[in-house]
């Protein structure tokens, strides 16, 4: 499998993550990936993996969400028989079994206080402490963490230990929404086409021109994964050719619609903003109660252009 071309999109964004990935993989440093939901970030991982030296050892996956504060030492550090009830066989735990590979920490953010301290400890020294026994072992374990979440925010709020986010920060992976990356969606759109065809038997052919232009006015929260689930679904009753817009499921084509209408009227309130100061974008900010930044990036989204009859 070529794990990069696995990775689809032509934007410049995702064709820079192509690009930075095999550096980050040669690396032996703590990696850090941070993106929104739905954004690939388990799959950016397994490339940052499968792209190294360790690409023959394992690729060892974690939900930190799933890991209740009372089985995170056990569960990434393991015990030894009889440490305690239950414990009726020796367990290794998830960072040994990662010996001489990955260990990929899922949603890092939603790991409790006592499990950091513990992560932290084995990324200073590399030492598992099994629960139950006396000696500690060392194991040669990249670690690979993932978030949705803003890590310096949780910080600020003391709720993720700062010393833990130096010690993952190292090499940083940041992937960019799918609505700041539209130029993915042809590209993502055709391979997911490609894909259920191969796997359904099917001959659908590519969205037209209509659907298309509908595709890049969405903002897709839920990122490449709700547009992979968008064209699955188109897959339940396909079209003999095409896809068009009334091939999509009316639940999606109602979320579109409604979007539109939420998009048209912030568009017109900026711009009607942006007319009455005459441009200036700290006026316009203050009359919207927005920043100026939102004011420029709200510019960039929805692609106004200023009338060369106003003065800049």
């Amino acid at each position: 499998m070529d794990i990069l071309g696995s990775i689809k999109g032509e934007s410049q964004s995702t064709s820079g993550l192509r690009d930075f990935l095999p550096k980050v993989a040669q690396s032996t440093a703590p990696v850090l990936i941070t993106g929104e939901t739905g954004t690939g970030k388990e799959r950016v991982a397994e490339a940052v993996h499968v792209l190294s030296r360790r690409k023959d050892e394992p690729f060892v996956s974690v939900n930190c969400a799933a890991l209740p504060e009372g089985l995170i030492e056990t569960e990434l550090f393991g015990h030894e028989r009889g440490a305690f009830t239950g414990a009726v066989a020796r367990y290794d735990g998830r960072a040994a079994q990662a010996d001489g590979g990955t260990l990929y920490l899922d949603e890092i953010g939603e790991m409790s206080f006592y499990g950091q301290a513990k992560l932290l400890r084995f990324l200073e020294n590399g030492r598992i402490d099994r629960i139950g026994c006396d000696d500690n072992v060392t194991v040669d374990t990249r670690v690979v963490a993932a978030t949705n979440q803003d890590l310096e925010a949780l910080i600020s709020k003391r709720q993720f230990r700062p010393d833990l986010y130096y010690r993952l920060n190292v090499a940083r992976i940041e992937i960019e929404p799918l609505r700041n990356r539209l130029d993915d969606i042809p590209t993502l759109v055709n391979s997911f086409i490609d894909e259920f065809n191969r796997r359904d038997g099917r001959d659908v052919g590519p969205p037209d021109g209509s659907l298309h232009e509908l595709l890049e006015d969405y903002d897709w929260p839920g990122n490449v994964r709700e547009l992979r689930n968008m064209v699955e679904a188109v897959f339940i009753d396909p079209p003999d050719g095409r896809i068009s817009v009334a091939d999509l499921p009316p639940a999606f084509r109602r979320l579109i619609a409604g979007h539109r209408t939420t998009t048209m009227n912030e568009r017109d309130r900026l711009l009607a903003a942006l007319n009455r100061t005459k441009w200036n974008k700290a006026e316009a900010a203050r009359l919207l109660n927005i920043s100026r930044m939102s004011v420029y990036r709200k510019i960039a989204k929805y692609r106004i252009a200023q009338s060369p009859l106003i003065p800049r």
